[in-house]
Order: structure tokens, then C-alpha cells, then sequence
């Protein structure tokens, strides 16, 4: 099993949105249970069957980074975290359904990752609006991912979903709404399973099947970022 390929999946979000208890409970299928803080980045390793049931089976390892942190860090705090950012081939975002900050955070997330090299660093504005052109020529697959579904009322759930849906439609990824809490969420099988099996399968196909340049079908090309809720956004 040591000498089985893998790759590097980022796990951004903010703190307090359950990165930790997700992490553990993809890794191990098990609850976490007693969270707590994580303080630098935390790895934890998920065995997945790249094309799993067909010739093309092969296991892989898939190393999940939990970054800590606060996305509105001071600039010394996001350059110690920019070592954690290198030789990425695939990004989680997780947002708090809970929480709309949270889920409006996810963009500044992806713009520090994205564009680390660039000068400001971190989050970049333009008349108040994020650069939509800064996410042009991303070649990452993304994954977004709603917690603590079980914390919404039944009543409310519609309105919440409905709300965050935008979010997987601007970073052109599929979107994953889950309860840590329970194994089930993401149990053989259901269709959360299928879609992180999906993602993981892209990520995998990225790093190890496609050369350098090539699109990945299904991901976002410079037109794709032009529209949908991202313009609309502001940062507040």
C-alpha cells in the first residue's frame, strides 16, 4: 500500500465550518468526536478506487490538507500558509450552511489559493467587486461543500439551499450539502458517495492523465466566469 500514486487535495473553508470532522469522516467513514481547533494544516489519507467496477480500476491515495485559519488574516499569516498551497491538485471548499459569511468567504479562499503569486496577496478587489478574470484560468478541480445540513430546519432547508446554490455554479463545480455528524451522509452508494467519487476520480485523471494544458471537461474555461452570481458579489 506504501508505494500506491497520490494526490494532494486542498480542504479550505472557515474555521468553525466543520473542515476537521468532515476530513475525518471521509477518511475514516467514522464521526469526529471532539473537534477541535486546527492550528497550521492537519493530513489525513482517504483510499479511493479511481473508476471503481471498471478495467480501469487502480487505488490511489488522496492526501486531504486541513487548512486553518481565518481567511481575513494579517499578510504574515497567509504567506505561513502559502506553503501548504504548493503542488495542489484538486480543492475542497467548505462552507457552514448556517453561516452566509462563511459561504461568501469561499471566494476570497479560492482567490488566496489561486493566486498566491500575485501581488497583493490573498484577496483581490476591484471597485469593491472580486476579479472574475482571476479565476480564467483555473485548471483545479473544485469541490463545494454545505455543512451541518441536520442544524436547518426542515421549513427552512428549501430557502437556505436554494441560497447557497450559487456558489457551485460560479466556481462550475459540483456542490455536496452534508451532516458530519452522520456516517450516512456520505455512506456507499448515495449520491453524495457518487459525487465525490466523481470529483476524486477528476483530480486523480488531472494529475496523473492529462497533460499539461489540457481541460479537464467540465471545468471552468474564461467565459464561464463571466456571468452568474460572482459578479453580483461584493465584498462587505
Amino acid at each position: 500500500m506504501a508505494s500506491l500514486d497520490r494526490v494532494k487535495v486542498l480542504v479550505l473553508g472557515d474555521s468553525g465550518v466543520g473542515k476537521s470532522s468532515l476530513v475525518h469522516l471521509l477518511c475514516h467513514n467514522q464521526v469526529l468526536g471532539n473537534p477541535s481547533w486546527t492550528v497550521g494544516c492537519s493530513v489525513d489519507i482517504r483510499v479511493h478506487d479511481y473508476k471503481e467496477g471498471t478495467p480501469e480500476e487502480k487505488t490511489y491515495y488522496i492526501e486531504l490538507w486541513d487548512v486553518g485559519g481565518s481567511v481575513g488574516s494579517a499578510s504574515s499569516v497567509k504567506s505561513t500558509r502559502a506553503v501548504f498551497y504548493n503542488s495542489v491538485n484538486g480543492i475542497i471548499l467548505v462552507h457552514d450552511l448556517t453561516n452566509k459569511k462563511s459561504s461568501q468567504n469561499l471566494y476570497r479562499w479560492s482567490l488566496e489559493v489561486l493566486n498566491r503569486d500575485l501581488v497583493p496577496s490573498g484577496v483581490l478587489v476591484t471597485n469593491g467587486d472580486y476579479d472574475r478574470e482571476q479565476f480564467a484560468d483555473n485548471q483545479i478541480p473544485l469541490l463545494v461543500i454545505g455543512t451541518k445540513l441536520d442544524q436547518i430546519h426542515e421549513t427552512k432547508r428549501h430557502e437556505v439551499l436554494i441560497r447557497t446554490a450559487f456558489l457551485a455554479e460560479d466556481f462550475n463545480a459540483e456542490e455536496i450539502n452534508l451532516d458530519c455528524t452522520n456516517p450516512r451522509s456520505s455512506a456507499a452508494g448515495s449520491s453524495n458517495a457518487v459525487k465525490l467519487s466523481r470529483f476524486f476520480d477528476k483530480v486523480i485523471e488531472k494529475r496523473y492523465f492529462f497533460r499539461e494544458g489540457n481541460q479537464i471537461p467540465g471545468f471552468p474555461d474564461r467565459k464561464r466566469f463571466g456571468g452568474g452570481a460572482l459578479k453580483n458579489f461584493h465584498y462587505d
